[in-house]
């Protein structure tokens, strides 16, 4: 099984979002946690949330970039269950599991770069969910970008949720 948690806090004004999970309900054992869906008062049901992760072979980060890192529902629930005696310390649950993190921009890769509004390309901003990866002994994947989310095309949208499709049923295999 493949978990993805997917955290956008306005899931339906989300055209990316709402296209990936589709084309990630099309692949066998993938499992979707949508998490502003379950948990609008931030109430984590950290016991299911970890026994998820312990049958899932994979787990997949789904989210749009909120200043420079994840929304806050997602921080909680890494906070809340990536715990010491669970994800890490004398206890590593998440060993050798494959993290895929699966971001998605406003901005394109020119935006993303140093003449670019933010400054920096955006693989500056990968370090702090690699990390969480490693830290939890996991195996960290290159990261599914998809960068000007409110701007591309139905055909390059498209093309991504096939691309997505593709990468979960190999992250499944």
């Amino acid at each position: 099984m493949i978990l993805v948690v997917f955290a956008h806090p306005y899931p339906d004004r989300s055209r990316v979002g709402a296209r990936l999970l589709s084309a990630a309900g099309d692949v066998d054992g993938v499992v979707v946690r949508s998490l502003y869906d379950l948990y609008p008062a931030f109430d984590i049901d950290v016991p299911a949330e970890q026994e998820l992760l312990l049958q899932a072979k994979g787990l997949v980060l789904q989210h749009p970039i909120y200043w420079y890192s994840v929304p806050g529902l997602l921080k909680h629930w890494m906070d809340k269950v990536l715990v010491r005696g669970f994800a890490y310390g004398d206890r590593f649950a998440l060993s050798g599991k494959r993290l895929l993190w699966a971001p998605s921009t406003g901005g394109d890769e020119r935006a993303y770069s140093e003449h670019g509004v933010h400054g920096r390309p955006f693989a500056d901003y990968a370090p702090p969910i690699e990390q969480l990866a490693r830290f939890c002994k996991m195996e960290w994947l290159p990261p599914f970008v998809v960068r000007a989310a409110h701007r591309i095309s139905d055909s390059e949208l498209e093309q991504h949720c096939a691309d997505y499709r593709r990468l979960l049923q190999e992250l499944g295999s």
